[in-house]
């Protein structure tokens, strides 16, 4: 142990780069970390004054998870409540339900992310609890009880839109709090089934009292959930926000942890590489192999403990710049605070240690193997063919990636760039592992005009490449990651940027859209106003005896719209095990189960929907749904004449439905190549000075022939530009083939030709930033080298 610490502490600059690798691979995970445990649901101030809520039961998603929870029918929820109401210490409990709602000011919807689940029955104001500041409780259908932010004073008139459409209310009351608050009976007409109860606890009761006494009364029925789990009921526009964040973070953690361990893993080997001198010499005084490995195993660790420590130090820093580019780009929950726990720290830690010591077992492996007369050698690779076992692991791994590549063409479209990261990652490592036999005939290829030319320090450049190639592959490693990584994701942006509205508006080619302007959706007044064309009108609705929830559509299109009858895609159809003439029992949002026959099972197609039944069936058990965008065809004519719509062609539709996710998809992309080439800048940058100071005996002895400093620099230069020249070239290759399978698989989905882009800027951002990273950090070592060995020795 004490060798351990005395190498590290004597060579701490041989150690500098596989520490700032570990460093800043760790504090980029402990960021994300910290950010995903930050952004976890909380319990909604709505519910901040309910002891308990009481859920239905959870029906199954099509792979068996557990989803949507399955509503009461009024009379199943009946003899619940009377339950409830009898349990001890439980002084009131409250049908909460939640639907659309939304005030107008003139002819525009007041903005509110919300609006889907803004309007409630009076009784939800009390789980809050949020109180009255003026004016009574609603009692009429048309009396309303408004949050007093918004400005409308009791006793006014105000129009707020909900599902049928606008309609005038008059403000009975404000309260401190937000949402609109209508009569007990208009809410239960709005949304009939039942999918929450908030108990209101007695002053001073016991709140394991209540949550045990309200499970005895539920039984099997449903959930009671109290303290921190009453954060699972969220509204959908945050639980979508999450989603979105949680994308984002985990698309950087994954690429940050692969970067950390294939950097982590380069440095040491090439560190290690360095040393066969001092092995060999340990050897020459008895050192066994074991305790070779040992060392190098050791001293791992302690600069990958060091670097994790400093390493969470620096994320717990970055967390609040990620928390607010996060919340910039409108993917974090509203009024997100950045909290530091324990596991993010404790799990970047283990993942940093981990990772060097892992990247340490290899390259001990091969340095145990150092034979004692290496100690009278220059230090050297040792090496420098590839061996049978690195063969067959590059070939593997090459095979995997091509597998990978090939099912990016065929896999779904939700999957398809996570396929594409995937299979880039694998060919990185086959394209590392393969470097050593590429790079010396790379290597004498471009250098082949010069050395005809009689360039000396041609002639140099390629003999240490070609004696030397598995050190110059561990140079070029880190580039190959960071140009790779730059190809693929400005590519797939490139890529989908012109596949998706092309695909779009060849879909919808001919017709005139309706969408919503300002609201989460169509109103049944936009629908009357647009008699002609397709409507859908979406619910949640559980299928079969185990009740697997999904996608129902309504439709007014004749051809599917038939009474009693369901029309299923062949997916959904084989998924459910359901064939045409069965019938089947559908669970609606209002608790009623309706017996449909499975009119036809058809090819699948998403214009027309998975499940589709007639939209009347659906308005009748689900009242507060909303229709999607109206798709009016050729020769009728699309009307905005209700406010809160808007009109599109479908050029402009298909652009405009990408440009809804592009800003986010821009953004993942830029800051996912700034962290894999900043990283990867910062490896090669940290690789070429560790090369340059471990060289410093070749170039005293080159200086010593008569080399000039100047000759000694530009011979540097240009093998440092070879190599970044080498990994570019690799890292282009790597990135092409799952590209070209994107490209593929949206071809296929968008029934468009699609060909593959790629971003010139971006990628010359990397290569340039990279090149430059690399020479300044070789020349600048370099030169330090070459001024101490010019200094008179000291008497």
């Amino acid at each position: 142990m004490m060798l351990i610490i005395a190498n590290v502490r004597e060579r701490w600059s041989g150690f500098l780069g596989a520490f700032l690798a570990v460093l800043v691979g760790v504090a980029l995970i402990t960021t994300t970390l910290v950010v995903y445990d930050s952004s976890r649901p909380a319990t909604q101030p709505r519910y901040a004054g309910a002891a308990a809520l009481v859920l239905p039961g959870q029906a199954l998603d099509r792979d068996g998870s557990p989803e949507d929870r399955i509503p009461w029918s009024p009379a199943e929820a009946a003899p619940i409540r009377a339950a409830l109401e009898a349990v001890p210490e439980v002084a009131a409990v409250v049908v909460d339900r939640s639907f659309y709602a939304q005030a107008f000011r003139g002819d525009r919807p007041v903005t509110d992310e919300g609006a889907a689940e803004a309007g409630h029955g009076w009784d939800s104001a009390r789980a809050a609890p949020y109180r009255l500041v003026s004016g009574r409780a609603p009692s009429g259908d048309r009396e309303v009880v408004v949050d007093r932010a918004l400005g409308v004073a009791a006793g006014s008139g105000l129009t707020v839109n909900i599902t049928r459409g606008r309609t005038e209310f008059t403000v009975v009351g404000t309260v401190d709090g937000p949402g609109y608050y209508f009569s007990e009976a208009f809410a239960a007409r709005q949304q009939p089934g039942v999918g929450v109860f908030a108990l209101i606890a007695d002053k001073g009761a016991s709140g394991a009292a209540i949550v045990s006494g309200a499970q005895r009364a539920l039984g099997a029925k449903g959930a009671v959930l109290s303290g921190g789990a009453r954060s699972a009921l969220q509204p959908r526009y945050i639980d979508h926000k999450r989603d979105l964040g949680v994308q984002l973070i985990g698309a950087m953690a994954v690429l940050g942890l692969f970067t950390t361990v294939f950097v982590v893993a380069s440095m040491l080997v090439l560190s290690t590489g360095m040393r066969r001198r001092e092995i060999g010499l340990l050897r020459t005084i008895g050192a066994a192999p074991g305790q070779i490995r040992r060392m190098i195993l050791g001293e791992a660790a302690v600069v990958g403990l060091l670097g994790s420590v400093m390493g969470c130090l620096a994320g717990v820093a970055a967390a609040l710049l990620l928390r607010d580019i996060l919340k910039g780009l409108d993917v974090t929950p509203p009024g997100m605070e950045v909290t530091v726990a324990a596991w993010p720290l404790l799990t970047a830690s283990a993942v940093g240690v981990g990772v060097s010591v892992t990247g340490a077992w290899a390259a001990g492996r091969k340095a145990a193997k150092v034979a004692p007369i290496e100690a009278l050698l220059d230090s050297r690779p040792a090496n420098n063919v590839m061996g049978r076992g690195r063969w067959i692991a590059a070939l593997s791994v090459l095979g995997l990636g091509a597998v990978l590549a090939l099912a990016t063409a065929t896999t779904g479209a939700d999957s398809r760039i996570t396929m594409a990261l995937f299979a880039t990652m694998t060919l990185i490592v086959a394209a590392a592992l393969l470097a050593p036999a590429l790079v010396g005939p790379a290597g004498r290829l471009l250098t082949a005009p010069f050395c005809r030319r009689g360039s000396a320090a041609a002639v140099l450049i390629r003999g240490e490449l070609t004696a030397n190639s598995r050190r110059a592959a561990s140079l070029a490693a880190p580039v190959i990651a960071a140009v790779g990584f730059a190809v693929l994701l400005s590519g797939v942006v490139e890529t989908m940027r012109v596949a998706y509205p092309a695909g779009e508006a060849l879909k919808v080619a001919g017709q005139t859209i309706v969408t919503p302007d300002g609201t989460p959706g169509n109103t049944d007044e936009v629908v009357a106003a647009n008699p002609v064309g397709k409507a859908a009108l979406p619910t949640r609705a559980f299928v079969g005896e185990q009740r697997t929830v999904l996608d129902v559509l309504g439709t007014r299109d004749a051809r599917w719209s038939r009474p009693g009858e369901a029309v299923l895609g062949r997916r959904t159809a084989s998924e459910l095990g359901m064939r045409q003439g069965q019938s089947v029992p559908v669970r609606f949002a209002d608790g009623a189960s309706v017996r449909l026959k499975v009119g036809r099972v058809l090819p699948d197609d998403p214009a027309r929907g998975d499940f589709v039944v007639a939209r009347d069936l659906v308005r009748a058990h689900d009242p507060a749904a909303l229709t999607d965008d109206i798709f009016v065809p050729a020769g009728s004519r699309a009307s905005v004449a209700v406010p809160g719509t808007a009109r599109h062609d479908a050029l402009q539709y298909a652009l405009d439905d990408y440009n809804t996710d592009a800003r986010l998809t821009d953004s993942l992309a830029a800051m996912l190549i700034v962290i894999a080439v900043g990283y990867s800048v910062i490896a090669v940058a940290n690789s070429m000075a560790m090369a340059a100071h471990g060289r410093r005996r070749d170039y005293a002895v080159m200086k010593s022939a008569g080399g000039t400093v100047r000759q000694l620099l530009a011979v540097a230069t240009g093998e440092t530009t070879l190599l970044v020249v080498v990994g570019a070239g690799l890292g282009v290759l790597v990135t092409l083939p799952p590209l070209a399978g994107m490209a593929s698989g949206l071809s296929q989905a968008t029934s468009s030709a699609v060909s593959l882009h790629l971003n010139g800027a971006a990628i010359t951002t990397a290569i340039t930033g990279t090149l430059a990273a690399a020479v300044l950090a070789g020349v600048m070592v370099t030169g330090k080298t070459l001024r101490k060995s010019a200094q008179p020795p000291r008497r």
